[in-house]
């Protein structure tokens, strides 16, 4: 976390930028002010330096060192803040309010890289506090307004944040889609600031999203280095290549980039622990690695620990690389854990408010009830005993059909309630056996087992922990959907790109002998209006279901523009059991599963129509379909209506 807050408060120094005798193109004597002044923030004497700053601006008319002042003094609020703890509601009022300031001045003397600047020091403060949900609406805040502006800068600015928040996170899958708009944006853009931004920190980040020792990863760290403009670039780039030679042992080229991170005092900012990294590949090269595993786990990516194991393979420390994926996978279990013990507090809150909701309603019935039988009765005393005794006869036979009513309709909904948590309890049990049954065969002494059939228990673990996630997420998203809270998020699409990472997101659940293959019906890219991650979402559902009920043949994804003019056609074919005509509405309620030995809730489709019918598209089995199998067909539009979102 406190990574995190130098990196975002260090980003200016990466401005790259040729003029006076410094990169920020500003007058001397106001450099120099500003270098005492960054210096001191967050300390004692801040002000005075800060002040000193604005007046040698003034005196000069340098309007950019003007926009530096407010730059440092937001900065030096939201420093002060993260090092005091101080995250009160006073303290979010003075961090907002000097970013109004920084943004209206940015504004006026056009300086727009420091107004989307002040966004990100914002979100690190909330970040810093704790406030991971605010922190991401900034993001959301962000890119909308960069978007309303059509300044690309600001859209890479959110995206780059993504990247660094998810990486801070040790999750590079979810990093990577981000990281690769960055570098779209970078390489498509004519901004000339955006243009003088380094983009081999995102090809560094890019490498580390693949396998360890793969052609990917080094082409991307080739690709850094091509990119390099600033120093930290240069450092960055000697330590993913002093990595990289020491799995190839070339041994010379090792010592070389290791002794140039070691050098540098900026080396901190690429890894904590890089020396702890070298110590312990310096420790391999000379054949004894038992010294040095302690130091192995309390290196701080993940990244570098899996490099670790790679590396200790190929030398030969296989005992050692064993010890060290076991760990990694006791990490990756805890964390699995940690964020489905979250989903369930989430579901176990919201079930107990939908109770009390229930409660109030059901009282505010009875009060009802009771105030209008007392105004009839009082009616009814006026006009006479007699047709008191006939009305309140009445009264008591519909109330009595009433709750008739009400108590069937309790019935039925507790034999619902019942046997929704009868199917979830053996929903939940079958990953839950497998990864614990998994964890005691991998928690066996050594030689137990060949080192292959760990890995594949390593595999079904982590397999098992993502189908309980999947299942958490479906009950998670039928809540949303009924409480009105799931939102639609409308930006810019492109066809491929969705489909291929669904399918990444789904291939490994095929079985043995399934191939799935994706065919665009159209030649190079395509991009239009919806909400991307719904659209995945929903495809990956498709793809999983075929997965389930496929044992041979293929799996087809496709995406048309012609099927049906206006819309854009996603189609999932398989040559699977099939689904029969008439039940091709019924797969789509809630709970509906026409095989109850297969896993899952049967809310996926019904999560997928109503997602799809809130983007203003359709979602269907097609029942005209002749092939084997079964063809599910997503129709979006190309242009939806923002107002039925």
């Amino acid at each position: 976390m406190k990574r995190l807050l130098a990196v975002l408060l260090l980003l200016p120094l990466f401005i790259v930028a040729a003029g006076q005798n410094n990169p920020y193109q500003i007058n001397d004597e106001c450099y120099e002010y500003f270098k005492e002044a960054e210096l001191l923030v967050g300390k004692e004497g801040f002000e005075k330096a800060n002040a000193d700053l604005l007046h040698s601006a003034i005196a000069h008319g340098d309007t950019k060192a003007q926009t530096l002042y407010y730059v440092e003094h937001l900065k030096n609020i939201t420093r002060m803040a993260v090092n005091k703890r101080d995250f009160s509601h006073a303290m979010d009022e003075r961090v907002l309010k000097a970013q109004e300031q920084l943004k209206n001045i940015s504004d006026k003397l056009g300086y727009h890289q420091y107004f989307y600047y002040s966004y990100e020091l914002v979100q690190n403060y909330f970040y810093n506090s704790g406030r991971q949900n605010l922190t991401m609406e900034y993001v959301q805040e962000l890119q909308r307004v960069a978007l309303e502006r059509k300044e690309p800068y600001g859209e890479w600015v959110s995206y780059r944040y993504m990247v660094t928040l998810y990486i801070e996170q040790n999750d590079y899958v979810s990093a990577k889609q981000y990281i690769k708009k960055a570098i779209s944006i970078q390489e498509k853009s004519t901004d000339p600031t955006l243009s003088r931004q380094s983009v081999s920190r995102l090809y560094c980040d890019l490498a580390d999203t693949y396998p360890v020792g793969t052609d990917s990863s080094r082409l991307n760290v080739a690709k850094a280095v091509q990119h390099a403009k600033v120093h930290m670039d240069t450092v960055r780039c000697h330590y993913y290549l002093a990595r990289s030679t020491a799995l190839a042992k070339d041994y010379d080229e090792y010592y070389r980039h290791r002794d140039y991170c070691l050098n540098d005092k900026g080396l901190w900012l690429v890894s904590r622990t890089a020396a702890q990294l070298f110590a312990i590949i310096d420790s391999m090269i000379e054949g004894d690695m038992s010294k040095s595993m302690a130091s192995v786990m309390k290196l701080s990516k993940i990244r570098e620990i899996k490099f670790v194991a790679n590396i200790a393979e190929v030398y030969g420390f296989k005992d050692e690389a064993f010890t060290i994926e076991k760990y990694l996978v006791a990490r990756n279990e805890s964390r699995l854990a940690e964020v489905n013990r979250s989903k369930l507090a989430e579901l176990n809150a919201r079930l107990g408010n939908d109770a009390l909701s229930a409660e109030l309603v059901s009282a505010q019935h009875r009060e009802e009830v009771i105030s209008r039988i007392v105004t009839i009765l009082s009616l009814v005393l006026l006009i006479g005993i007699v047709f008191f005794l006939f009305l309140y006869t009445r009264i008591l036979q519909r109330n009595n059909r009433q709750l008739k009513a009400a108590n069937e309709q309790v019935m039925l909904a507790n034999e619902a309630k019942t046997r929704f948590v009868q199917n979830m309890s053996h929903e939940v049990r079958t990953p839950l056996n497998a990864i614990v049954g998994f964890s005691q065969l991998l928690g066996l002494p050594d030689g137990s087992f060949p080192e292959e059939e760990k890995a594949e228990f390593a595999n079904h673990i982590v397999n098992n922990a993502q189908m309980l996630t999947m299942l958490l997420d479906d009950i998670l998203s039928t809540t949303a959907m009924d409480s009105g809270s799931y939102k639609i998020n409308i930006e810019d699409g492109e066809c491929c790109f969705m489909c291929q990472a669904a399918m990444s997101s789904a291939e490994h659940r095929l079985q043995p002998g399934v191939q799935m293959r994706f065919e665009p019906q159209f030649e190079g890219q395509h991009t239009f209006r919806t909400d991307p991650r719904r659209v995945q979402q929903i495809l990956i559902n498709l793809l999983t279901n075929a997965c389930k009920h496929t044992t041979a043949g293929e799996i087809v994804l496709r995406c048309s523009l012609t099927e049906n003019p206006g819309m854009v056609t996603f189609s999932v074919t398989d040559t699977g059991t099939g689904v029969p005509a008439e039940q091709a509405e019924a797969i789509f309620d809630r709970f509906k599963k026409l095989n109850e030995f297969v896993q899952g809730t049967g809310l996926g489709l019904s999560i997928c129509r109503e997602i799809t019918e809130k983007m203003g598209g359709k979602i269907f089995l097609d029942t005209k379909y002749e092939g084997k199998g079964a063809r599910f067909v997503l129709e979006l539009p190309e242009n939806p209506e923002m107002n039925n979102l």
